[in-house]
Order: structure tokens, then C-alpha cells, then sequence
């Protein structure tokens, strides 16, 4: 294998995976309050109401079809009775259903930042670069799923014998890049998209994955104290009130007879 081969398929995953790693200990210690969505939803709710929930509903079922094809070997699932046409099956079809949601919920998202103007003017650079690279790794992916295991013939192509097994040896330090050779183009943008969005997710508004809402279960209740005036009586708070002469005072004398404020 030349060199070209060995830093994409070996050092180029490595360093992305070590960017990572670092970037999102790092993220933690310095910015754990801009740790959050960014949302925009002030700005814009009627299409992130549509397009939120179809991009984030069909990536969990993308990841998890990723999870099966790459963490789990051939011999697992001939092991459990799946044969492999009925796995290609299994992973072609709900997977191309998944992946056209994503890409359809992330175009919508791309559209309502272009669209409107409140929206653009709060992206910040590093969500362009975000969109720009997860575009780039989800639309590769739509792309090497249609072009090899849709139109790729009656079993597709098997990367469940070149892609997976390269993966699974390369996280145990065990490259073999020569694996990548042959492996359609397609799948290779893919896989370099997808490492190069791994590397830059500390960077951006991407670490909101990994805040999961458990906390939610154990908070203690908000308690909201009603505004209506129909409740009860209610009390402006101002910072300062204007001294008043008191006209019982300046109409009326003291003890001595003699009237205030003569």
C-alpha cells in the first residue's frame, strides 16, 4: 500500500477520533454554558417545526443501521437464522426510508436558515462549516446507499466484507487499509466525510447530542405563581418612589399648634 493509502485509511481516522476525544474534553472543561442547540426558534418555529423532528427522527434510524452493518459481523447474524439476502433487505429498504427523512429534514433546516434573514443572521461560522460537513457525510451516504444497494444489482454491494471488518480492526489498532482498496467510491467519500465530521463535532452546536435530558426526572418542580389580576391583588415593585407631602400633614397642626412645614 503507498502512502496516500495508509494516511487516509489509518493515521487520517486516528487523528479525527483523537480531535475528538480531546476536543470534547476540552469543550467541557472551558464551555459547558454554550454546551447547548442554539436554538433559533424565536426566529422561526412553523418550518423547525417540520423539519427538526423529520431530520433528527430519520438520523437516529440511520446511526442505528450503521451500528448493525458495521459493530456486528456476517457470522452474527447467520448465526441468529438471518440470511444474507433477507439482511440486505433488512438494512436496504427501512434505510433508505431513513436516510431520505434525514435529507429531506436537513434541507428543510438549510432552506429555513437561508430563507429567512432573522434565522442567517445568527449563524454563527462554525454552524456554516457544520451544515457544510454534515451535508457532505449525510448526502455521500444517500448517495452510496441508493447508487450500490438499491440499483447495485439483487444483493447489493458487501461492505458487511471490506468496510466493517477495516473498522473493527482499526479501533483495535489492527489496520489493514489494503481492506479499502477496492471498496466503491461512493462509500469512500463517505467514510472520509464521515471522519472529518467527527473531528470538527467538539467545534460546533453538534455536542448537544451527548446532552441527554436525565435530569429531567429528578428536578424538583417550577412552580409558576399566576399574573392575573382576577387572582388577587397584585404590587408594582419599583426601584424608587417620589417623596409626597402627606396632605393630612399640611392641613392640620401638631400638638403645639403650630402647622407643618411652617
Amino acid at each position: 500500500m503507498n502512502s496516500l493509502a495508509n494516511f487516509l485509511w489509518v493515521a487520517y481516522p486516528w487523528l479525527a477520533i483523537v480531535a475528538f476525544v480531546l476536543g470534547m474534553s476540552w469543550r467541557w472543561r472551558t464551555d459547558q454554558f454554550g454546551w447547548t442547540t442554539h436554538s433559533t426558534q424565536i426566529y422561526e418555529s412553523k418550518l423547525l417545526r417540520i423539519s427538526s423532528p423529520l431530520f433528527h427522527w430519520g438520523m437516529m434510524f440511520v446511526i442505528l443501521g450503521h451500528v448493525m452493518g458495521l459493530a456486528f459481523p456476517k457470522s452474527w447474524t447467520r448465526a441468529v437464522g438471518i440470511s444474507d439476502a433477507a439482511y440486505h433487505l433488512i438494512a436496504t429498504i427501512p434505510g433508505t426510508i431513513a436516510g431520505i427523512a434525514a435529507v429531506l429534514g436537513l434541507v428543510g433546516l438549510i432552506y429555513r436558515r437561508v430563507r429567512h434573514r432573522s434565522v442567517f443572521l445568527s449563524t454563527s461560522k462554525s454552524d456554516k462549516v457544520m451544515y457544510v460537513l454534515l451535508a457532505l457525510a449525510i448526502l455521500s451516504g444517500f448517495i452510496a446507499t441508493v447508487s450500490t444497494q438499491v440499483f447495485g444489482g439483487p444483493h447489493g454491494y458487501d461492505y458487511r466484507e471490506t468496510i466493517s471488518p477495516w473498522l473493527r480492526q482499526l479501533l483495535i489498532f489492527n489496520a489493514h487499509p489494503e481492506w479499502m482498496a477496492d471498496v466503491p467510491w461512493q462509500f469512500k467519500v463517505h467514510v472520509l466525510s464521515g471522519f472529518t465530521l467527527l473531528a470538527v463535532w467538539p467545534f460546533t452546536r453538534l455536542v448537544h447530542v451527548f446532552s441527554a435530558p436525565v435530569g429531567y426526572t429528578t428536578r424538583p418542580y417550577v412552580v409558576y405563581r399566576s399574573r392575573d389580576t382576577r387572582t388577587g391583588p397584585t404590587r408594582q415593585h419599583v426601584a424608587w418612589e417620589p417623596v409626597r407631602s402627606n396632605k393630612k400633614q399640611v392641613h392640620e397642626p401638631n400638638d403645639e399648634g403650630q402647622w407643618y412645614g411652617a
